[in-house]
């Protein structure tokens, strides 16, 4: 089962992903580590890679998708893949088809603009352990009892106006694939304003569809 997870910042795709991995036996590959993985091993891909972050440049298209080709080739992929992080853009989207990486379904979750701010502005980071948890009363996981504020760090990007800018680049940029993969017939929208259990269970019911 190859899957691509689509959704706005704060959406809980990570999370969600763990879940799925483990459910169904598939391997869950974000662009991000492939390409630290890469250039630590520094293979021949991790090296021309390396050039571009170096110099503070984009990783090309292409680049991210012959690792990404080289990333499911691997036998752990066998059950198959979920896509976290990529496609971004249309462009990519269409490069990936011209790759010949077939995706079987994707997987849209749908949140509002009002719960992802709340959300992603109730994240909080271990200072000492670098857990994430969710001060919000109805966040999860919450931070263990009795720790202190001041214990916790919320990062720039988790700020309301730096959230705010993140889904203008969402909107901009990522939206219009879900309108690429309907035309296709392989998207499902999933409510993802609900408990993860019932975000969980939908999910796995539209990939098993």
């Amino acid at each position: 089962m190859k899957l691509i997870f689509l959704g706005p910042p704060g959406a809980g795709k990570g999370t969600i992903s763990q879940r799925i991995t483990e459910d169904l036996g598939v391997v869950q590959i974000s662009t991000g580590d492939l390409l630290r993985e890469a250039v630590k091993a520094g293979s021949e891909l991790g090296k021309q890679a390396k050039g571009y972050m170096d110099a503070g440049e984009l990783v090309p298209d292409q680049l991210v998708i012959d690792l990404l080709k080289e990333r499911i080739a691997k036998p752990d992929c066998e059950e198959g893949f979920i896509l976290d992080g990529f496609p971004r853009t249309i462009p990519q989207a269409e490069a990936l088809d011209q790759a010949g990486v077939k995706v079987d379904r994707v997987v849209n979750f749908v949140l509002e603009d009002q719960l992802i701010i709340r959300r992603l502005s109730g994240r909080r980071i271990d200072k000492v352990t670098g857990k994430i948890y969710n001060v919000n009363p109805e966040g999860e996981p919450q931070p263990p009892a009795g720790t202190p504020a001041e214990a916790l760090l919320q990062r720039d990007d988790d700020k309301p106006e730096a959230i705010a800018n993140r889904l203008v680049v969402y909107r901009q940029q990522t939206e219009p694939l879900i309108a690429f993969y309907k035309g296709k017939g392989i998207l499902a929208d999933i409510n993802a304003g609900q408990d993860l259990e019932g975000i969980v269970r939908d999910a796995e019911n539209a990939i098993r569809s």
